[in-house]
């Protein structure tokens, strides 16, 4: 297993939100009134249970209380623990999974408020992604533009499941701002449970939820792309973050193989899908999805033709990996140090700043 060289940049690590309560002090009067008087129940991710193994890796797991709300922690097990530079705070609690979408917006200007003074403000090794309300684009663009001053945050965070297919139109307000602002879009694993999480209807369990997040990330780059978000919005980047990375070059086959025989309804796709995404997808490296070795490795990654697309991340504290097997078998020295260091620095030209 190659080792994480010192200054590896971690693009998907996940601090969480305590409770409601952390967030009141940056809500204004009248939601903090609403939520308090209404007894507005806790948020959190529904695909991450706080008990489930995988919401947090043993021995990063507190003994009481949720991983990842404690920043001295972090510092040790994540930053220190890789001996990273920087890393990018996505922060998962459920706001897309509200219903209004002026609490929404409350809601995601509070965490975002929260998130930079209590993270940002506190480790300047940290930056984020800004936490948009979907359910409303002209409100999610509101967001990017009142945030987009403030240069710790780096990213604009959307799931990889909404309402609809994420190409469509409703939702060009986002991917223009964030351009707009040089912002790439981050799209993370996870569902505003609008609809099932499967083609054929609800799953039973949180594994058939877990393992459907594979397809709703190629229904959703397929949609960006036939839906012509990346002809309108050029400079756009899109970074899939714990989507896996080996079902990239089989799906753009696929995608290409019916691109050739109905791209008259698509003329704006005017190339092959698998250059599209070259210039404007990047994958982050964990979960992995591909056999522990060597071999199997170096033959993927002569199918991405592109040493520039995958990066490094830990998705701490979630239970991807044990110790500090952060990075597959199979690589180079040179292409780790693409994954771990080049690449984050291309992708986000924010981070080359000095904060």
């Amino acid at each position: 297993m190659p080792a994480v060289a010192p200054g590896a940049i971690d693009c998907d690590l996940h601090p969480a939100v305590p409770n409601v309560k952390a967030l009141l002090p940056y809500f204004d009067d009248h939601w903090r009134d609403m939520i308090v008087q209404r007894g507005v129940h806790e948020l959190d991710s529904i695909s991450y249970p706080n008990n489930a193994p995988m919401t947090a890796r043993p021995d990063w797991k507190p003994e009481t209380g949720k991983a990842g709300v404690d920043l001295d922690r972090l510092r040790v097990e994540a930053l220190d623990g890789f001996q990273t530079s920087l890393a990018i705070c996505n922060c998962l609690y459920g706001v897309q999974l509200l219903y209004t979408e002026d609490m929404a917006y409350a809601y995601a200007r509070a965490v975002n408020d929260w998130m930079a003074a209590e993270w940002l403000d506190k480790e300047p090794r940290l930056r984020a992604s800004i936490v948009i309300p979907p359910q409303n684009p002209v409100y999610a663009a509101a967001e990017i533009d009142r945030l987009a001053g403030d240069r710790r945050f780096v990213q604009v965070l959307m799931l990889v499941m909404d309402e609809m297919p994420l190409g469509r139109r409703r939702y060009w307000p986002i991917y223009k701002a964030a351009e707009r602002h040089g912002l790439p879009i981050g799209i993370h694993a996870g569902s505003a449970y609008r609809h099932p999480v499967t083609p054929v209807g609800w799953p039973s369990y949180h594994a058939e939820d877990s393992a459907a997040q594979a397809q709703a990330f190629q229904t959703t780059l397929s949609s960006l792309m036939t839906e012509g978000v990346f002809a309108e919005f050029p400079e756009l980047k899109v970074v899939l973050l714990e989507s896996g990375f080996a079902w990239l070059p089989s799906h753009m086959w696929r995608l290409g193989k019916f691109w050739r025989g109905l791209r008259m309804e698509i003329p704006w796709v005017d190339r092959h899908p698998m250059e599209i995404a070259k210039d404007h997808v990047r994958l982050t490296i964990n979960p992995r999805d591909v056999p522990p070795s060597a071999d199997a490795v170096e033959r993927l990654m002569k199918h991405f033709e592109s040493d520039e697309m995958l990066l490094f991340s830990t998705d701490y504290p979630h239970w991807q990996f044990d110790g500090d097997d952060a990075l597959p078998e199979g690589l180079s020295p040179a292409l780790a140090q693409k994954i771990c260091q080049d690449n984050p620095l291309a992708t986000y030209p924010r981070l080359k700043e000095t904060v």
